[in-house]
Formats: structure tokens, C-alpha cells, sequence
């Protein structure tokens, strides 16, 4: 399942966002998790952010299971303005990566 996720922080909570998001990405990276794939992106307004997810089957798949992105994951709410919105992407073309 591949996904996108978009959401819009309060001003005052973007540093905390990131701390959290590295520490999410400190701990995909030591533990390497079988079939995720994970990016984020940080736009230029610098209060929205974008995630793009790949994960075998439905569901959360190895995220949920991971302690550093559960916190990100927990607290992520309370840290929005735009609270995050889930899509489902669908392949309809590519060329030369994001496939």
C-alpha cells in the first residue's frame, strides 16, 4: 500500500516535530524494518508536511511497531493545526524512481 500523508503544525511546534521525526528516522534506519519504505518533507510555508509511505499489504505494517514513531505518531494531534490526512495513492505512471 503506498500513501500520503499531509499536515499543517501550529508555528510553535515545528522544531518538536522535527526532533521527533529524526528520532522516528534514527530508529527506521538502525532497525531497517522488512517492506516499509518512508519519506517526509517539509514545505516551504515550514509548517506543512508531506509523507509519502510504502508498506506490503494494508495497514500501518512495521511502523506501529516501532516505539520512536509511536510517539511521533502519539503526540502528532496535539502538535496540528490541520490535523493529518491519509490517502491512498494508485500507481498511474513514473519514470526513473518514486515506483
Amino acid at each position: 500500500m503506498r500513501v500520503m500523508i499531509r499536515y499543517k503544525l501550529k508555528p510553535d511546534q515545528v522544531e518538536r516535530n522535527l526532533k521527533l521525526l529524526s528520532a522516528a528516522y534514527e530508529e527506521m534506519n538502525a532497525l531497517r524494518p522488512p517492506g516499509l519504505k518512508h519519506v517526509s518533507y517539509q514545505l516551504d510555508d515550514k509548517v506543512t508536511f508531506v509523507d509519502f509511505v510504502e508498506t506490503e499489504g494494508r495497514g500501518a505494517g512495521p511502523l506501529a511497531t516501532l516505539p520512536a514513531f509511536g510517539l511521533f505518531r502519539a503526540t502528532l494531534d496535539a502538535r496540528c493545526v490541520e490535523p493529518p490526512r491519509l490517502i491512498e495513492l494508485h500507481d498511474a505512471g513514473s519514470y526513473d524512481g518514486f515506483a
